[in-house]
């Protein structure tokens, strides 16, 4: 063990002067990811707090055939803008989001008591035009109820006779609860926050030093390769933990910065939060640490082990995809999936969820688990020649 700390040492003490290494473990890692994390979520906020506050343009055609449902629609927030030539050419073409169709039979059908119809163009594959969908939509039905009700009256019928079922909705999300829809995506750039952290550190400390040449002499002291492979290891996984701690304070400082309370959301980046999530992701760093050591291992030069890091940085980004695609309640056998697990916990932390302390501790012990069987295969390479050649 002492040999270990002594790599450990000496590691620590190569990194603090390698600037480079400085430079991506404790500051690029943990100020890019709540930056870029800050930007996102104001995009979003900004843009629903747009939406649902500016006038909502949209195309009428045949707006003389019903002017007072325009006017009502206008009052609503509905700006009206001139008809185009061919409607439908111009919504595949995105040169129109949205286009309302009123055709020549509708003044007939409302003073019939028909039920009239009207139209509306769009392109459901526009995801940005998804919430002018709807926003237009809820303005004429509510026309069409109030028009509804008023006829009922004037027949000197009640309309709550035509709603024998009323339905209340209690929505009985907290709005921590809600804010978590938008922090579906925090667990991964915590993540990435440790993967950076500690990637410069196992590529010098192995590809870096197989081309300076001090790998095998390194190698060559009567000391276990055990022990070298466990100091690497451990300095490794400090500048790791060191890079998340750093950003996890810097999500906290950036949690006051998000407009959520604009949506009636919540925010739950705080100390406890910062406390809890802590002993959930110190097996989590070990298994990055010596999983990017032995990648690292593996490559013949530094910039073939940066490209190889650089493509692993995308595997917890295939959890946090499966969370969002496929959306599932949290089971306990999820706990048992490393990277999977932790994001599991830490979704539920943001909710304002209690976690089950039995879940933890099987991910921990899965997680360390699956560390020490990658720490085998890295000594196995560790424990051949070829190891310390840069050919």
């Amino acid at each position: 063990m002492n040999a270990a700390l002594i790599v450990l040492g000496k590691e620590c003490r190569e990194s603090v002067r390698d600037r480079r290494v400085l430079l991506n473990a404790l500051v690029l890692g943990p100020l890019l990811t709540p930056l870029l994390f800050l930007i996102l979520m104001h995009m979003i906020v900004g843009r629903e707090l747009e939406q649902a506050e500016k006038p909502l343009p949209v195309v009428v055609i045949g707006a003389e055939h019903a002017p007072n449902l325009v006017d009502a629609l206008r009052q609503q927030g509905m700006e009206p803008r001139a008809p185009v030539a061919d409607p439908e050419e111009a919504v595949r073409q995105q040169r129109v989001d949205l286009v309302l169709r009123i055709g020549a039979q509708f003044a007939d059908d409302w003073r019939q008591g028909r039920p009239a119809q009207v139209e509306m163009l769009f392109d459901s594959s526009r995801q940005e035009v998804h919430g002018q969908i709807d926003r237009l939509q809820r303005m004429i039905e509510a026309y069409s109820s109030r028009n509804g009700s008023l006829r009922l009256l004037a027949r000197g019928i009640s309309p709550a006779l035509v709603s024998p079922l009323v339905l209340a909705r209690r929505d009985l999300a907290s709005p921590q609860a809600r804010g978590a829809v938008l922090l579906g995506m925090l667990p991964y750039f915590l993540i990435l926050t440790a993967l950076i952290g500690g990637m410069w550190l196992a590529i010098d400390s192995t590809a870096g030093e197989r081309e300076r040449q001090s790998f095998e002499p390194l190698l060559a002291n009567p000391v276990g390769r055990g022990q070298i492979l466990l100091g690497k290891m451990l300095a490794t996984a400090i500048f790791s933990m060191a890079s998340l701690i750093l950003g996890l304070l810097a999500f906290l400082a950036a949690g006051h910065f998000m407009p959520t309370d604009d949506l009636g959301m919540g925010i739950a980046i705080g100390l406890p939060f910062v406390l809890t999530i802590l002993p959930v992701m110190v097996p989590l760093v070990l298994l990055i640490a010596i999983a990017q050591i032995w990648v690292a291992s593996y490559a013949k030069s530094f910039r073939e082990a940066q490209t190889y890091l650089s493509l692993a940085q995308l595997v917890p980004l295939v959890p946090s995809i499966i969370l969002m695609a496929v959306p599932m309640r949290p089971q306990l056998w999820m706990a048992a999936i490393p990277l999977f697990g932790q994001q599991v916990t830490m979704l539920r932390l943001l909710r304002g969820e209690s976690v089950n302390p039995l879940a933890i501790g099987i991910g921990a012990a899965f997680t360390l688990a699956a560390a020490a069987l990658i720490f085998q295969v890295t000594l196995r390479l560790f424990q051949s020649e070829r190891v310390a050649i840069s050919v």
